[in-house]
């Protein structure tokens, strides 16, 4: 057991020492250098100028930032939602021991290791609402078309939907390992009591999948807010920059409009919300596992 134990009491602090230089390099640095900024007006070519909370207050005023928000929220939403009713649906088709099984748990998963920008150069073409493959479907069968990346009511939605056929896999996974460390007596134990297949999910398999839920709901929480290629790739923020989320608004306002200052006040604020919904988040499965 001794051998088990740190020579001296500093050897865990000299292994974790890496990671934290890296953080603090690539994470805490840049954020704490952000908070900095947003109290500067800054253009790129000209010196900082100090305007204290100025760049929230534009923000505020001009309606940008409760655009972002509103965008982003509605988006992860429909990302979170809809990605683990998918992936824990294909992971209670799919937890079987087939050659088919196999094959399509493979075909899912595959899409979350292509390129954001290939997916989204792929979509761009099955959306497109002349040429591409969904209209020509629809128009076969005698259905109606939409415009689905030009219509500001329903192009935030194609977005979502795009993402959560990339991320459907990864959510897929997780519920397969979850649903995989159930042991197969309590399935048995509820059968020999009469319960159903519903009750046994609902009694067995939700209860005891509430950690991986967690986790699935979590990462893609973070992943839905850090959208960026689909967005800038497919609509550019529009139409009407009604797919303006949080990230697309950030480079609008470096790169476009050259307003470094609120771009990082953007990113403070991002940051902020960010932090507050996963704990949030965290602290609901928790509570809930408790009980």
């Amino acid at each position: 057991m001794n051998g088990l134990l740190p020579r001296h009491k500093r050897d865990p602090y000299w292994l974790l020492l890496p990671t934290v230089a890296l953080l603090a390099v690539f994470f805490f640095y840049p954020l704490v250098d952000a908070v900095r900024l947003s109290l500067h007006e800054w253009d790129l070519l000209t010196e900082p100028r100090y305007v204290g909370l100025g760049n929230y207050r534009a923000l505020i005023e001009s309606g940008e930032l409760w655009h972002a928000l509103v965008t982003t929220l509605t988006f992860s939403v429909v990302v979170v939602a809809g990605s683990m009713l998918l992936g824990l649906g294909l992971a209670l088709a799919l937890n079987r021991d087939t050659a088919f099984a196999a094959f399509v748990r493979g075909a899912v998963f595959s899409a979350y290791v292509i390129s954001w920008v290939s997916v989204a150069l792929l979509w761009l073409w099955v959306l497109d609402s002349d040429a591409g493959a969904l209209t020509a479907i629809l128009r076969s069968v005698g259905l109606p078309t939409k415009n689905w990346l030009g219509d500001p009511n329903i192009a935030l939605y194609s977005l979502a939907g795009v993402t959560i056929w990339k991320i459907a896999g990864y959510s897929m996974v997780l519920f397969l390992a979850g649903l995989q460390d159930i042991p197969r007596a309590l399935y048995e134990a509820a059968a020999l009591d009469g319960a159903g297949k519903f009750a046994r999910f609902w009694n067995v398999t939700w209860p005891l999948l509430r950690p991986t839920t967690a986790f699935v709901a979590t990462t893609s929480l973070i992943v839905s807010f850090q959208v960026f290629d689909v967005v800038r790739v497919m609509t550019q923020g529009g139409p009407v920059k009604s797919t303006t989320v949080f990230v697309y608004a950030i480079y609008e306002q470096v790169f476009l409009n050259l307003r470094v200052g609120r771009a990082s006040a953007l990113v403070v604020v991002f940051f902020g919300l960010l932090l507050v919904l996963t704990a949030l988040q965290l602290y609901a499965w928790r509570k809930k596992g408790a009980t």
